[in-house]
């Protein structure tokens, strides 16, 4: 077995609230809506992101991300009213730490 790709989970419980959000960090609106309550960004490499209308789960997933440049992401996603502390520096580079609406995390890694 060789896995090739992976996508990130989320749940949410307004999933019109949740596009609009996760709009603002893709940075485009949802490549796919392969099924009612689902949305879909497809990134490089094979990867995406999944956002999933499940109330009852909503807030409990986390997903980390690979950005190149998080000043220019920090800077956009202010600009959209997405709120956040700004990058901060690990030990294994920076990272932007979000939280979607429903308190989702969402950890952006890159320089």
């Amino acid at each position: 077995m060789s896995i090739t790709a992976a996508l990130a989970s989320l749940t949410v419980s307004d999933l019109g609230r949740a596009e609009a959000w996760y709009a603002a960090l893709v940075g485009r609106d949802p490549d796919a809506r392969p099924m009612e309550g689902l949305l879909e960004w497809y990134l490089p490499g094979g990867s995406g992101v999944q956002v999933f209308a499940e109330p009852d789960r909503a807030g409990r997933s986390g997903a980390t991300l690979a950005a190149e440049d998080l000043d220019e992401v920090a800077r956009t996603l202010a600009a959209a009213g997405v709120e956040h502390a700004g990058p901060e520096p690990v030990t294994s580079g920076r990272i932007l730490r979000l939280a979607d609406p429903d308190g989702n995390r969402v950890v952006l890694t890159g320089r």
